[in-house]
């Protein structure tokens, strides 16, 4: 049975890509563009612990990836534009899409540790940390 509150994993991830607290939903994750802040302005739930890492980047490369070349073989396939205006559409689209999905991607997995409670988002031992331990640093 379990002796901790349960959280919406679906909510917490929703909110994190709002780039708003995942526990209240109002305060802001960030304090930068990808700095996440200490703790929430407004309910003081601590954000410190995420480990996000290179998740983010990641996905993003992943999901710019498949759509920036699945539209770059279509207009290839369909209009044979010159190179020049490959160039033209695809590097800024890439760089637009990239820069635009990177935080909303770091709030969702902020969000996501958050509501599983993983590494020091979780309280006193009630959940697993999924990270290194003082035992295994040893």
């Amino acid at each position: 049975m379990s002796t901790h509150q349960d959280r919406n994993t679906g909510e917490a991830v929703l909110r994190g890509m709002r780039c708003k607290c995942p526990s209240c939903g109002t305060g802001t994750a960030f304090d930068g563009y990808l700095s996440v802040r200490q703790s929430c302005d407004t309910c003081g739930e601590e954000l410190h612990h995420h480990r996000a890492d290179d998740a983010p980047p990641y996905f993003t490369i992943f999901i710019v990836g498949h759509v920036v070349v699945a539209l770059a073989m279509w207009v290839e396939m369909a209009y044979v534009p010159p190179m020049w205006l490959h160039m033209a559409v695809w590097l800024p689209l890439t760089l637009i899409m990239s820069l635009a999905l990177l935080r909303p991607i770091k709030g969702a997995m902020v969000g996501l540790q958050w509501a599983l409670r993983m590494d020091g988002f979780a309280t006193a031992g009630k959940a697993p940390s999924f990270g290194p331990t003082r035992a295994n640093q040893r």
